[in-house]
Parts: C-alpha cells; sequence; structure tokens
C-alpha cells in the first residue's frame, strides 16, 4: 500500500474517533471512509489493536515534530524554551490522544494501547515500528528535554559539552526539563491569564539558560 493511502486510513480512524468512543468505531466503517476494502485495511494494520497502534505513533511522532518546529521558531533560547511549552500544552488541549499520551490518563472512549512492544509479523515497516514500544509520559520528557539542549547547545558543536557561552550541559538540562514539566503540568491545569508563556518566562528569568 502507499504511504498515502495509510495516512487516509489514519485520518479516517482519527475522525472516526472524534465522533464516538473508540471500542464503537467499526474497521469496515474507517475502510468505507477511506475509500479501500476492509481486507486492506486488515492487510496494513493487522487488526483494530494494530490501527490503534499505529494511530498513537503517528500522534506522538507528530506532537515531536511540533516540537522539533517550537524549537527552531527562534534564535534566543528563552524563546525557543517558551515557544516549545506553548506548543505542548496546545497541542495537549487540541489533540486528546496527544493529552492521553503527555499525562497517561486514557478516558474510556479512547483506544490505549499497551506501551510496551508487541509481537510483530507484519511485512508492513510502519507497522513494525507501531508494533515497537510507545512512549511513556516519561519518555517524553526525556525526549523533549535532550532535544532542546541540543537544539540548545548546537548539538555540542565545541565538543565540551557547553553552549557558547561556557553554561555546563547538566545546568542547561535540568533547566529545560524544568520548563517541560511545567509545559505538562498546565496540561493537567491550564493556567490562568498570561498563560504558559508567562508562567515559563518566569522560571527561565531564575534559571541558566
Amino acid at each position: 500500500m502507499m504511504p498515502a493511502a495509510r495516512e487516509s486510513l489514519l485520518d479516517a480512524a482519527y475522525a472516526a474517533l472524534a465522533r464516538r468512543p473508540w471500542a464503537t468505531v467499526r474497521m469496515v466503517d474507517v475502510a468505507a471512509a477511506a475509500g479501500v476494502s476492509r481486507q486492506t485495511l486488515y492487510n496494513e494494520f493487522g487488526s483494530k489493536e494494530g490501527l490503534a497502534r499505529a494511530l498513537v505513533r503517528r500522534e506522538a511522532d507528530g506532537y515531536l515534530a511540533g516540537v522539533e518546529r517550537a524549537l527552531g521558531s527562534h534564535s534566543e533560547a528563552r524563546e525557543r524554551l517558551t515557544a516549545t511549552a506553548e506548543w505542548m500544552a496546545l497541542a495537549a488541549r487540541e489533540n486528546e490522544l496527544v493529552r492521553a499520551m503527555l499525562t497517561g490518563c486514557w478516558s474510556e472512549r479512547l483506544p490505549a494501547p499497551a506501551l510496551s512492544a508487541v509481537p510483530s509479523s507484519s511485512p508492513v515497516p510502519a507497522q513494525r515500528r507501531a508494533d515497537g514500544p510507545l512512549p511513556s509520559p516519561g519518555d517524553f520528557v526525556q525526549i523533549v528535554r535532550d532535544r532542546a539542549v541540543a537544539v540548545l547547545v548546537g548539538a555540542g558543536r565545541d565538543g565540551s559539552g557547553r553552549d557558547g557561552s561556557g553554561r555546563d550541559g547538566g545546568e542547561l538540562a535540568r533547566s529545560c526539563e524544568l520548563v517541560v514539566r511545567l509545559a505538562l503540568s498546565c496540561v493537567a491545569a491550564p493556567p490562568g491569564e498570561g498563560g504558559v508563556a508567562e508562567l515559563v518566562r518566569g522560571v527561565l528569568h531564575r534559571q541558566p539558560v
């Protein structure tokens, strides 16, 4: 199957989930919405559980791609981190699968695939990846923190683990993790006036970034 067709099936599954609980989403309806046969859907994902894993994997990848864009959206370190925190909160507010992945709180209406890898004999490379481990809330903290550090240090361009101002990578990592965890706390308890940006800027004013 062409990647575009796989994306169409995932789009159809996501749209169906927006309308009804996952338990009532039917594979035949997903296939029909994507314009393919039910057998084609099963060939691609193997089962409804496989479709759920692929959907969660795609939304996780989209969230992390948004993090990358946010980290590259400014030249100044504090603004990069502020933009990243804002993206994290926005993505979780607009996408309940992302919110569940970040918080670990899966409502009954969502698919909730096991985060551990499952046995996979799929001939489809994208499905074999989806059948691998899915990121936990802790994994997301580590991934975003480490990516932020790499961007802010310039991927260790001087080989010292410090950025151009001589700041230690450990200090920077602690500051980045603090921002990530603050952003995640805003997912669970949205901030008031001033929003995420004001909270993050207040924290970074006192942090070595």
